[in-house]
């Protein structure tokens, strides 16, 4: 669920670029949360993929820079790719748990469902985009 190419490595980096990346991040990350809800849910306020986007938008932007760090703690970077993506799920989880007021067990389909839609609407993104 993290996006292709960061906004920072376009903008040269510094705060306003971090900024801008959490913020379109967290946009990405509530309008796909919102369609895959209203799928597995049904009818659901707008709001509630509002107060959960961020949180995992703060967590792969802060992981994401371990998959291309070049083996921090020796790790390859498909492990820590792997770690930054089941973390990243895990707090998605815990968001979508509390936000929409769910069991755990409950937000979990919802949570992979989110990811299925996040990885599609991202990958075509970023061909329109000609980032891939």
């Amino acid at each position: 669920m993290v996006l292709p190419v960061p906004l920072q490595s376009i903008t040269g980096g510094g705060l306003f670029a971090l900024v801008v990346t959490f913020l379109v991040t967290t946009l990405f990350y509530a309008v796909t949360l919102h369609l895959a809800a209203t799928f597995f849910i049904g009818d659901v306020p707008s709001q509630r993929a509002a107060y959960a986007a961020p949180v995992p938008a703060a967590v792969s932007i802060l992981l994401g820079q371990y998959g291309r760090s070049g083996g921090f703690l020796g790790l390859s970077d498909s492990l820590l790719v792997g770690i930054a993506l089941g973390v990243t799920l895990a707090a998605d989880l815990l968001a979508v748990s509390f936000s929409y007021r769910l069991k755990l067990t409950s937000a979990a389909p919802l949570v992979l469902l989110h990811f299925a839609f996040a990885a599609v609407l991202g990958v075509a993104l970023a061909n329109l985009l000609g980032v891939l």
